[in-house]
């Protein structure tokens, strides 16, 4: 056996090395990377306004979520003391009357104790532009007349679009103004 290595296979070998080395510095060309870098463009100019919407749908539920806690705390308060109360640290819950999205105030409508017009709204009126307005009210009925206690009807509303920024009072207990639409009784 010859130790030697025919010309023929010796050559094949070096092409092969060569080819080898070459393609260990090859990289991207600029086209590909264009492609990829418009491919990703597309993609986010598809997403980042479906994203945005989630943002804004996130920042509302704090509004909602709000108005339900002091729905319920009102109406917890008036099972003990037979009275409305404007005042959030009174009814126990941990909400600041200013955040970055809302203001919430409350305004007594009618009488303030056991009567059938002790009505009091909750307004969380935004305090940026997309964002939605909502009002709580609760209010107080008498019964089917088979029981002389006061019952607590609370709704909870939506405005129709994110412009109305304005306190809102309502005079009676029974549903949302015309520029509300219900979320839940």
């Amino acid at each position: 056996m010859n130790p030697r290595i025919k010309p023929e296979l010796q050559a094949k070998f070096l092409q092969y090395l060569n080819n080898r080395h070459n393609q260990a510095n090859e990289g991207f060309t600029l086209i590909e990377l264009l492609v990829v870098v418009i491919i990703i463009g597309v993609l986010a100019a598809i997403a980042l306004p479906s994203l945005l919407g989630q943002v804004n749908k996130a920042k509302q539920s704090e509004g909602k979520n709000n108005i339900g806690a002091i729905n319920r705390a009102q109406q917890a308060y008036y099972l003990e003391n037979q009275a409305f109360n404007t005042d959030l640290t009174v009814l126990g819950i941990a909400i600041k009357t200013q955040t970055d999205n809302y203001n919430y105030t409350s305004v007594i409508n009618g009488a303030t104790t056991g009567s059938n017009l002790a009505v009091i709204s909750h307004n969380a009126l935004s305090r940026k532009v997309a964002l939605r307005s909502y009002i709580g009210i609760v209010g107080t009925t008498t019964g089917d007349g088979a029981t002389s206690e006061a019952l607590t009807l609370a709704y909870a509303c939506e405005t129709d679009d994110s412009g109305i920024k304005n306190a809102v009072t309502i005079a009676t207990g029974h549903g949302c103004p015309a520029t509300f639409r219900s979320l839940a009784r």
